[in-house]
């Protein structure tokens, strides 16, 4: 009767181990939700309340959680370019597949902490440097600056425009100038008056710059900077303006005329799906208006329809590929010829453009 019982007590305990002993997914059965998840952290140089460039990368964030369940995303906000980028890109890799990195400052610190990460693919919004898990992306945000330069030419009174401007380098440069091409194909004798601030994000420091061109005659601001103060400083003057990044209407619907902006998520759900897929590759992608990742906002209510129309009639040749923006004959401030006529300006040459068109009022500072 002893031997009995022990043999069932041995019997029970050998049951109790097998049914919780391991953890492991049986073969054939479906792994369960967590195995399934895909961590992606993005990395803000702004506060996502900022109506730009950041918030529209967060849009982008939010539409890949949206139309990917199994996808969880972290975001760190505010990080500065630098030191400070390094050690949150690095503390992100420690725990996430993949790492945005969405400003051109963090460029090095992605490729230092790419080096030590080998397993986590990191993406560097409008750098030009990669690593075998390191890529590029942007888009060809000049082609919509063109566009929203056809408004600004035809809408201005004065002939003098105003740009408020972050940083002296290569795209903003070219959006400068890809603005003001805009501008001069329907209206030659207009300029664009450019004032730097030397900031991404610095609200005051904008709308000061905006005022200073409002109080030399400029009657539209556009800008390149993270936040909407340009056109508040020209909503308050009753003066028009052209946003960037997001849809800038809200901060005044009847003076905002249109905006620049970016369409981040399905790039977002398509790079997540690639390296899920194991097809991603650490290409450079730069993408044109074709690809609906740039674009313009709804028109205000004070762009009349012959306007729409002649902006229309030239994004269809951008759609087509008929028509780019830098396409000579094109000179520069001094009247010296860029770009020969019929010639096209290479990517090469977009990319690292250091000079202002004819037509822009301004000088670009050294770095």
């Amino acid at each position: 009767m002893v031997k009995l019982t022990l043999l069932t007590a041995i019997l029970a305990l050998a049951l109790l181990a097998a049914g919780c002993g391991s953890k492991e997914t049986p073969k054939g059965a479906a792994p369960s939700a967590d195995a399934e998840k895909i961590k992606v952290a993005f990395v803000y140089v702004g506060p996502v309340g900022d109506e730009g460039f950041s918030y529209a990368h967060d849009q982008g964030r939010q539409y890949l959680e949206k139309e990917m369940s199994n996808v969880v995303t972290t975001k760190v906000e505010s990080v500065a370019e630098g030191a400070d980028a390094e050690r949150v890109i690095t503390q992100l890799a420690q725990e996430n597949k993949i790492v945005f990195a969405t400003s051109f400052g963090y460029m090095d610190s992605v490729i230092k902490v790419a080096e030590k990460f080998p397993n986590v693919v990191f993406m560097h919004c409008s750098g030009y440097k990669t690593a075998p898990n390191a890529g590029t992306y942007f888009g060809r945000m000049y082609q919509a600056r063109y566009l929203s330069g056809i408004v600004a030419g035809k809408m201005t009174k004065t002939n003098t425009i105003g740009y408020v401007a972050a940083y002296p380098i290569p795209e903003v440069i070219r959006g400068i100038d890809a603005f003001t091409l805009g501008v001069r194909s329907v209206n030659p004798n207009a300029k664009v008056k450019v004032m730097w601030t030397m900031t991404w994000y610095d609200p005051p420091k904008e709308k000061d710059a905006a005022v200073v061109l409002l109080d030399g005659n400029a009657d539209i601001i556009a800008q390149h900077q993270d936040t909407p103060s340009p056109q508040q400083a020209a909503a308050e003057r009753g003066k028009y303006s052209i946003g960037y990044n997001s849809d800038m209407s809200k901060v005044s619907p009847n003076t905002v005329l249109t905006s620049a902006v970016w369409n981040w998520g399905p790039y977002y759900v398509n790079t997540v799906k690639q390296v899920q897929a194991g097809t991603w590759k650490n290409d450079q992608y730069w993408g044109p208006i074709s690809d609906n990742i740039v674009g313009l906002a709804p028109y205000g209510p004070a762009v009349p329809d012959d306007v729409k129309q002649a902006v229309e009639a030239k994004k269809q040749e951008l759609l087509s590929g008929k028509f780019d923006v830098f396409t000579g004959p094109i000179k520069d401030q001094q009247g010296t010829v860029k770009v020969a006529e019929g010639q096209k300006m290479s990517d090469a040459d977009m990319l690292q453009l250091n000079w202002f068109v004819e037509g822009v009022e301004g000088t670009i500072p050294a770095q």
